[in-house]
């Protein structure tokens, strides 16, 4: 929403992106996804200008006072921050909480020194509630929608990759049926189990795969992947440095899995305490409004591929 509010306000993509630190076609890409999740296009594109449609003109009202309206709670947060102290448990799936939670939790805690971060890393879909986290980290969807309040912090995208050493014995499969003659590296929590589904425009597959190895652990499929094991049902906050560096290739590039979100949960029965606010603001401007990871995939033209 910053990012069409800033082209909206410029009239120009290019100077939107050097306003936010952004390219040209990180830019678009924004753009682009704003308009395929609305259903509506918001901007008429030509060689010599931008100029707003008539439902991006009424769209761009409230995405105006809802930028302001963040960025007037993070310059709160700002002036009453030293003021956080105390524990503050977190929990978190295991592969992303150690590839990216952790950092910047570690930032995070060196902005308020009283605070004392709680990390727990596990990829069983825990009770939040039950357990006494005072925010939860997930991927998907949430299990209790009364009893739990959710703010989207990033998009997570499914990826297939290889290691080139298998494709090279195997060779790569041409459409998701294929699969089925195939090693496939199986995540245990998975909600439909073997079955990945697919997507290409109007097109619609899903696959039973056969599971040559099954854990319950990102990272020890990722590597099971990288030894030339199997095709690996992966996503980009993982897979992404493996790609860039060539030793995961993607495989069925031109069908899309579906996408999930990463979330920050808490109990929806109180109001969350400053100390959640803060660092859930924290999380949504280091992961918003493309994530680091994507963002590294972009810039290396990787992401267009996925």
């Amino acid at each position: 929403m910053e990012i069409f509010v800033e082209v909206a306000r410029l009239r120009n993509f290019s100077e939107a992106g050097r306003r936010l630190g952004l390219t040209r076609a990180m830019v678009s890409k924004a753009i682009l996804q704003l308009e395929e999740k609305l259903g509506a296009r918001l901007l008429h594109r030509s060689t010599r200008e931008v100029s707003l449609t008539d439902v991006g003109q009424a769209y761009l009202a409230p995405c105006t006072a809802t930028v302001a309206h963040a960025q007037e709670a993070a310059r709160a947060v700002a002036q009453t921050g030293d003021d956080l102290a105390g524990p503050l448990r977190i929990q978190a799936p295991s592969s992303f909480g150690s590839e990216w939670l952790a950092g910047a939790l570690a930032d995070f805690a060196l902005l308020h020194p009283q605070l004392e971060p709680m990390l727990y890393v596990d990829d069983a879909l825990l009770d939040p509630i039950e357990h006494g986290f005072d925010l939860t980290i997930r991927v998907g969807g949430i299990p209790d929608v009364h009893a739990l309040a959710m703010r989207p912090l990033a998009p997570c995208r499914g990826v297939l990759c290889a290691s080139p050493a298998y494709l090279a014995r195997h060779g790569a499969p041409l459409t998701p049926q294929d699969l089925q003659q195939h090693r496939c590296l199986h995540f245990s929590h998975l909600t439909d189990g073997t079955q990945w589904h697919f997507t290409r425009g109007e097109e619609r597959q899903s696959v039973r795969v056969p599971a040559a190895f099954t854990a319950n652990n990102g990272l020890v499929l990722q590597q099971a992947a990288q030894r030339g094991l199997g095709i690996v049902y992966n996503t980009t906050f993982l897979a992404w440095r493996s790609l860039m560096e060539g030793t995961l290739v993607p495989v069925l590039s031109d069908w899309q899995l579906p996408l999930n979100h990463l979330s920050a949960l808490y109990p929806a029965s109180r109001q969350p305490s400053p100390k959640v606010r803060a660092l859930i603001d924290f999380l949504v401007a280091e992961y918003q409004p493309i994530p680091p990871w994507d963002r590294a995939l972009n810039q290396s033209g990787l992401l267009s591929s996925i």
